[in-house]
């Protein structure tokens, strides 16, 4: 009878067996009657099953039942005690009826179960809960009763459960065991080693494991578990199982080797075959990234099926290497001969695709860093034949700026295609070699056409940077001159607006003539040298037009600003040239007068004609300061404003005062010398 053919029943506690005793030391048996109408069919199933787990001399001790009638009715309770009768009357040493409180009490008259002992076979007694320590100990009861007793019903039967399948599974592994190794089934024992293994490693767990739930093996009586017939168990399953092992030890060395030696001739011919078929397939590099990442993409691929055969070359390392730390010397020498073959096989595979990777790694690289040059050419290219219109010299330089980096860019974009190109041809060339007998069958033209193709790419963009250089030189000088161009219609109108200026200076501050003819001099001199500034910035306006017109001519283009500065350097040269030699004229009519008048006035006799001229230039003097500055194209312009015209005037006049006043002198004198041969007598 086992617990899982009557699963449910036992899962409505309709009796247990608590673990306590009585003071007889005999076991509880506990049938606790609910409310409900109780299956006195599974109660009885109950029983049997309860009674069959203890062991003959725990039965012989008796027990001690206990029939919980608080919430059952009378009935039931006389039913549940004498079908104890005709279950287990003679293992029946007392039953403890639990009544309920002045419940009972008239019925129980009709029916006295003391009177019925000898009939019954056992002894029965009602009892309140409270009074039924009187006949067991409260630390043998359960907590229903007032007692300290643990007790869990779900626990119990999952460990019934655990012990009841660790019986049965031990008990036919002991039995297979022994057939295995008394009979000559050498076939079986091959089939049967891993399972039989695992059931015992599991059986050995169950015995301290207590339910496969993970809960502890808490027994509550050795009587109650079994727990001997479980020690016998694993003793005679150890026992089995080492003669087992042993058996097996002998047949599975053999078949370890076979397996071993197929797997290693398996692994050895599929690299060497499929494998190497897979690799001398792709040898291109392609003739752009894209096309270089999708020879990396089924590089990878084959990789993949690679690593599944490396993986199982380590696990055969590892199996070899166990093997001979325990193995005969035979043995010793083939495993050393397998594991020789296949790692030789496995690196010569690993090295190629290494280097397979290395030169897809150097490809993406070269054909990555191509389109890249590729593309900073088109832009300098484009750059090139864009048309140059820039409003200013510091735009032109700018641009001549943008487009020297620009070509520098280009050039240690070239340096490092030419550094890739090298790494990439290197890495084809340093691959390592197949065996002699797969040599004549590697793809050596197909490298030659890869290597004859990073040439042919390498030539070609530097016959492009080349072109784009004598481009960039040619755009370089048609810039260097439009900057020169610009500076020198800047310059032009520089000289322009200088020379105004100088005009402008002449006009406004160089009115005074001098006090005397030394000074007249001194102001001439410094006119003259003013003159020839003025002189030195027309004709350098003049160069710097004429270097304008050169360069538009070279580079074939009109300029905005040289159209009217030379109308205007012209205009206001003339406007200086009429201006300067007016107040030269001036000047040199000051000087002169300055000087007669200094003459006569220092000479004791002065011939009246030198007066005359004297008066006469100072005249024409004064009346020159007061005409203005007549241009070329009719307009007028006085020197300096009238009060500076004025104060300059003044100084011619006081000139003549004095003049004049020798004038009177010489009169006077003239007439005084005169008067008295007039007066003397004839």
């Amino acid at each position: 009878m086992e617990a899982t053919t009557m699963l449910p029943i036992l899962k409505k506690k309709l009796a247990f067996l608590s673990g306590g005793k009585d003071r007889r030391s005999g076991l509880i048996l506990t049938i606790p009657l609910s409310s409900d109408q109780t299956s006195m069919e599974e109660l009885s199933t109950t029983l049997d099953y309860l009674l069959s787990i203890p062991s003959q001399k725990c039965k012989a001790r008796g027990f001690t039942v206990i029939v919980d009638g608080r919430k059952s009715q009378w009935n039931i309770v006389k039913t549940v005690v004498l079908m104890l009768q005709n279950v287990i009357p003679a293992e029946v040493s007392l039953v403890c009826v639990v009544k309920p409180d002045e419940f009972w009490d008239k019925k129980v008259t009709h029916f006295c179960f003391w009177k019925e002992k000898d009939r019954l076979g056992f002894e029965v007694i009602l009892v309140s809960a409270n009074k039924l320590t009187r006949y067991i100990e409260p630390c043998q009861l359960t907590d229903d009763f007032g007692g300290s007793l643990d007790y869990d019903h779900n626990d119990w039967l999952n460990k019934r459960l655990v012990f009841e399948k660790f019986t049965r599974e031990s008990t036919s592994l002991l039995d297979e065991l022994t057939i295995i190794n008394d009979g000559d089934k050498g076939s079986a024992v091959d089939k049967e080693k891993y399972a039989c293994h695992e059931l015992l490693s599991e059986l050995q767990q169950r015995r301290f494991n207590g339910s496969e739930g993970g809960g502890a093996w808490c027994p509550m009586e050795e009587e109650l578990l079994a727990q001997p017939q479980v020690m016998k168990l694993l003793d005679s399953l150890r026992e089995q199982y080492t003669r087992y092992q042993e058996l097996c030890r002998q047949r599975n060395k053999r078949t370890q080797l076979d397996e071993i030696h197929a797997k290693v001739m398996q692994v050895v011919t599929w690299l060497q075959g499929p494998g190497s078929e897979l690799l001398k397939t792709q040898q291109a590099i392609g003739d752009s990234t894209r096309a270089a990442q999708a020879l990396q993409q089924k590089h990878e691929e084959i990789e993949s099926q690679h690593s599944e055969w490396f993986a199982v070359y380590v696990e055969l390392n590892q199996q070899i290497a166990a093997l001979l730390s325990a193995g005969e010397e035979e043995e010793v020498v083939e495993l050393k001969a397998l594991q020789q073959q296949l790692s030789d096989v496995c690196y010569q595979q690993a090295a190629h695709l290494e280097g397979r990777q290395h030169v897809l790694q150097a490809a993406q690289g070269f054909h990555g860093t191509t389109q890249e040059l590729s593309q900073q050419l088109d832009g300098l290219l484009g750059m090139l034949c864009a048309d140059v219109a820039p409003a200013d010299g510091a735009s032109i330089q700018q641009n001549l700026k943008l487009l020297e980096e620009k070509l520098q860019i280009v050039e240690a974009g070239l340096a490092s295609l030419r550094q890739k190109g090298g790494l990439l041809m290197e890495q084809m060339c340093t691959q390592p070699p197949w065996p002699l007998e797969e040599a004549e069958e590697s793809p050596a033209g197909e490298q030659q056409d890869s290597a004859q193709h990073v040439e042919t790419v390498m030539e070609e963009l530097q016959l492009r940077k080349q072109r784009c250089e004598d481009m960039v030189d040619v755009r370089r000088l048609k810039m260097l001159q439009m900057v020169q161009l610009f500076k020198c219609e800047e310059d032009a109108l520089q000289s322009v607006e200088w020379l105004g200026e100088l005009l402008d200076a002449l006009l406004k501050t160089h009115v005074r003539l001098g006090d005397d003819s030394q000074e007249s001099r001194t102001m001439l001199d410094k006119h003259r040298k003013f003159v020839d500034v003025a002189q030195s910035t027309y004709d350098y306006g003049r160069q710097l037009l004429q270097a304008t017109v050169v360069l538009c001519q070279s580079l074939r283009c009109t300029t905005r600003s040289s159209g009217d500065t030379l109308p205007r350097l012209n205009r206001i040269w003339k406007q200086f040239s009429v201006s300067g030699e007016e107040r030269q004229q001036r000047l040199e009519l000051a000087m002169n007068f300055h000087t007669a008048a200094e003459r006569v006035l220092q000479q004791e006799c002065v011939d009246p004609e030198a007066l005359d001229e004297v008066d006469s230039s100072g005249k024409t003097l004064l009346d020159r300061l007061t005409l203005p500055v007549i241009f070329p194209d009719g307009t007028e312009q006085y020197f300096g404003s009238p009060s500076d015209t004025a104060a300059a005037a003044e100084g011619v006049r006081e000139r003549l005062l004095l003049v004049e006043e020798r004038r009177l002198q010489l009169q006077e004198l003239v007439e005084t010398t005169t008067s008295p041969k007039e007066n003397v007598p004839p």
